[in-house]
C-alpha cells in the first residue's frame, strides 16, 4: 500500500463510498421523539449501552419530552424509570439540572452551540457532537470506543487520544462524508470491526484495511 498523499486520499474515499452505498443514510440508535429526549438520552447512555437505554425511556419519554416535564416528574421520579441504567442517581441529578437551566436560561429550548452544550450538566464533547450531527445537522465527530477503534485500525484517523481522532477525522475524511462518518464508523465497529473479535470475513473494506491482526475468517474483502 501506497502512503503518498494521493493514494491515501483515494483510498479513504473509496472505503467511505462502500459505506455509503451499504447505507446512505445511517441512523443513530438512540430512541428520541425530540432534540430535548435525543439529549437525555445521550447522557443516560454513557457508559451503557445504546440497547439497554431504549428499553428504559419509551414510558418516560412519553410524559417527560420537554425540560418543563421533565422538571415536574422530579429527580425520584426520573430514577424510576431509568434504574436499569447504570450510574442511574448520577445521571438523574444531572438530567434534573440540565433541565433547570434549559428552562430557566434557554426558554425550554436546546441549544445549537457547542460552547452552550457542554455547559449543561453530564454533556462533554461527545454528548455535544452527538447533538450537533443528529439534531442540528452539523458534520460533528462524536468519537466513541468503536470509533477510536475503527480508527486507528483502518488508518481512517489514527490517533492516541479520541480529541486526536476527531481532529484526523476532519482532516481526512472527505467533505461530502463528514455528516454521516461517524455514524458509518460506530455501526461498522459495533457490528463488523469488533474489539475482541472482528468480522473480517464480511468486511465491506478488508481489502483496504492495513490491520495486521485480521481475523483468519477473512476471504479478501467484500466490495458490496
Amino acid at each position: 500500500m501506497q502512503n503518498n498523499p494521493s493514494s491515501e486520499y483515494r483510498r479513504i474515499c473509496e472505503i467511505f463510498r462502500r459505506f455509503r452505498k451499504r447505507q446512505a443514510e445511517p441512523k443513530g440508535e438512540l430512541e428520541h421523539v425530540n432534540e430535548f429526549t435525543l439529549l437525555v438520552a445521550v447522557v443516560l447512555s454513557a457508559q451503557a449501552t445504546d440497547a439497554g437505554v431504549n428499553r428504559a425511556t419509551p414510558d418516560l419519554f412519553r410524559i417527560a419530552d420537554t425540560p418543563e416535564r421533565m422538571l415536574q416528574l422530579g429527580e425520584e421520579g426520573l430514577i424510576a424509570h431509568i434504574k436499569s441504567i447504570g450510574l442511574y442517581r448520577n445521571k438523574a441529578r444531572n438530567v434534573i439540572k440540565l433541565s433547570q437551566i434549559l428552562h430557566e436560561e434557554y426558554g425550554g429550548v436546546v441549544p445549537s452551540s457547542r460552547a452552550a452544550l457542554q455547559s449543561l450538566p453530564g454533556v462533554g464533547r461527545k454528548t455535544a457532537n452527538v447533538l450537533l450531527n443528529m439534531w442540528f445537522r452539523h458534520p460533528a465527530q462524536a468519537v466513541d470506543t468503536h470509533i477510536f477503534r475503527v480508527g486507528n485500525r483502518t488508518g481512517i484517523a489514527p490517533g492516541r487520544t479520541v480529541e486526536d481522532v476527531e481532529r484526523a477525522i476532519e482532516d481526512k475524511v472527505p467533505v461530502e462524508f463528514q455528516q454521516h462518518a461517524h455514524h458509518w464508523l460506530i455501526l461498522h465497529g459495533r457490528y463488523v470491526c469488533r474489539a475482541r473479535k472482528p468480522d473480517c470475513g464480511r468486511c465491506l473494506i478488508e481489502d483496504l484495511c492495513p490491520f495486521e491482526e485480521k481475523s483468519t475468517a477473512a476471504a479478501g474483502g467484500n466490495q458490496g
